[in-house]
Order: C-alpha cells, then structure tokens, then sequence
C-alpha cells in the first residue's frame, strides 16, 4: 500500500512552446519526427518529476500518431499531465497542437502517453505519490490509464 500522500494533477501540469526553426526540418520543411519525440519526453519527464520531486526516467512511449505534418515556422504546443500513479511509475499523457502564427489557426498534431519510472540517488525504483484527480476529464484519463498499463503488461509478459 502506498502511504504517499495523493497529489492533485494540476500540480504537475506542463505547458511548453516551441518554435519550429529549418534545423528541425526534413527537406520539405515539416518537423522531423524525432524531434518532436524529444520535445514529447522532455515535456512528460518534467510532468514526471514535478509529481514525485524525484529524477524520473522514460520507461516506454506507446505509439506515436502523427496526425499532420507541422511546417517550419509554426509553433508547437506541448501539454503535459500526469494521468496515474502506480508503485514506481506513472503515466504522462501529452497533447500537440500546432499553431500557424499568421492566421491564428491551431490543430491537434499529436498525442503520446510515455511511462517513467521514478528513482533514488542510486538509481533504483522508489514509490510515486498517487494521482488525485478533481475533474471528470482528469477521472476519464485515470481510469483510460489503468487499461493502458494493463494492456502494456500483457504484451510485455507475451513477450517475455
């Protein structure tokens, strides 16, 4: 049983923008995937460690849905949130949204769910305060978490 008290999502809630600049471009001038990866796990391990008040590691990154492409120039918006807590590790759902600058117009690029592992100075697994959540879309994605984790559980003992 975990004896940490439960701490409210809003806590650890992270907003991060970045611009898009030509060296993080492919040849046709859209956001290379993989630093939008980099962006996706810096903004959920910050989410991560703002929760535990520990160095939390990535653990895994369930796939990545890339739903249009994000052009040089545009602004990236990075939501992130903790979604659950379970002994060691946690759930950080992030939200892309793309913004053009010069009409205003925002869309939804991306959403990831990565799972860390909080740590101790030795680098070994210590236990994670649980999640509170207050509103009803912070329950929906605390429970979406729970089949998540147990869906990933699966496959990897499958795997095993």
């Amino acid at each position: 049983m975990n004896s940490l008290k439960p701490k409210p999502v809003k806590n650890s809630q992270v907003e991060m923008t970045e611009m898009v600049l030509p060296n993080h471009t492919n040849r046709l001038g859209n956001l290379l995937g993989g630093q939008l990866m980099h962006w996706i796990d810096i903004c959920a391990a910050i989410a991560a460690s703002r929760h535990t008040n520990r160095v939390c590691v990535t653990a895994s990154v369930d796939k990545l849905n890339f739903l249009h492409p994000i052009k040089e120039g545009e602004v990236v918006i990075l939501q992130g949130s903790v979604n659950r807590a379970f002994t060691t590790s946690l759930e950080v759902g992030v939200k892309v949204t793309s913004e053009n600058l010069l009409n205003g117009v925002r869309k939804h690029a991306n959403s990831a769910y990565l799972t860390f592992v909080a740590i101790d100075d030795d680098g070994k697994p210590v236990p994670v305060p649980p999640v509170k959540p207050s509103s009803a879309a912070e329950r929906r994605r605390y429970h979406e978490a729970a089949r998540r984790r147990a869906e990933r559980l699966r496959v990897r003992k499958e795997g095993a």
